[in-house]
């Protein structure tokens, strides 16, 4: 296992510096492959809009969170999903591209919906606050997103399920941190 800080990281998210982001994740795998690795994982759903700058370059393969989520997405038969996660991740394409390659809609909170929830992540999750209005709130958009024909809600950011589960949500989870790995549990031991 090896990552850099977050702090390493959030500058160039901030600024979309996409090909900066990748240094860093080729950085890590460039570590790991030296030590042994087979294949990488990054649970981290935000950094994977540098994957296009990270593949041709990586000196192992990876596991893609969005294809993760898809493939458990389709195996359970959801065919519209809802998407929260930070609002560099709900504005990208990372999901919708990777969900339309499976015939899944995707269906993003709206620009209010992903300010909030950008916010909770960034000042609340990520800093240990579990406040149950967050949970209310990821409660309503939720609710939202059902009524827009959504029949599941990716959890696409790490800090996400410390606060939404299947339990308190009004549509089932997909899990973006868990189903990546359980798939790579699955391909170590294969």
């Amino acid at each position: 296992m090896h990552t850099h800080s977050l702090a390493e990281y959030v500058p160039h998210i901030e600024r979309g510096d996409w090909p900066a982001v990748a240094e860093l994740m080729l950085s890590s795998a460039h570590k790991l492959a030296g030590a042994g690795a087979d294949f990488l994982i990054c649970p981290d759903n935000t950094i994977h809009q540098a994957m296009p700058h990270v593949m041709p370059r990586s000196p192992r393969p990876w596991l893609h969170i969005a294809e993760v989520v898809a493939d458990r997405a389709a195996a359970r038969g959801f065919r519209r999903l809802g998407l929260t996660g930070t609002r560099s991740l709900v504005e990208s394409n990372v999901y919708p591209e990777t969900l339309r390659t499976r015939g899944i809609e995707c269906v993003k909170p709206n620009a209010d919906e992903r300010t909030a929830i950008d916010r909770v992540i960034y000042d609340e999750l990520v800093n240990g606050i579990f406040a149950p209005e967050a949970v209310t709130y990821f409660q309503r958009v939720i609710e939202r997103l059902k009524g827009e024909g959504c029949d599941a809600v990716v959890l696409g950011c790490t800090e996400i399920p410390l606060i939404m589960n299947d339990a308190n949500s009004p549509l089932p989870t997909l899990d973006s941190t868990r189903l990546l790995a359980r798939a790579a549990l699955r391909r170590a031991i294969t």
